[in-house]
């Protein structure tokens, strides 16, 4: 038996209503899952349209702070146009669109800090 795909990935957060927001109104992304779990616990799954890996959005993982995920890519048809668009919702990057070794590409952060990067597909 292979591993065969990306399920999900947990991104550190601090507050889960004000993540849930930016990812959903912000990015975009789709609400998968909200729970309630254990002592109050919440369980939340975003995820770009159609994509078959969500991000999870965690609070309880001590050995990850908020701020702590970098580097996570996410795929998209025309960077600068993405770019463009996000900036205009007010969107940190840390710069604009440049070749980079994998080809073109930038880097926003959520409200926590955590890094992510546009690259086209």
């Amino acid at each position: 038996t292979m591993i065969e795909d990306v399920q999900a990935v947990s991104v550190p957060v601090s507050d889960q209503d004000r993540a849930k927001s930016f990812y959903t109104e912000t990015l975009g992304f789709e609400m998968r899952t909200e729970n309630v779990f254990g002592e109050g616990m919440r369980w939340i799954e975003v995820a770009p349209q159609g994509s078959t890996t969500s991000l999870t959005l965690v609070t309880w993982f001590e050995a990850m702070p908020p701020a702590s995920l970098q580097g996570l890519v996410f795929a998209v048809d025309d960077v600068h146009a993405t770019y463009d668009e996000l900036l205009a919702k007010g969107v940190p990057f840390d710069f604009a669109p440049r070749e980079m070794p994998g080809g073109l590409q930038a880097v926003f952060r959520d409200p926590d800090g955590n890094g992510f990067v546009i690259a086209g597909r």
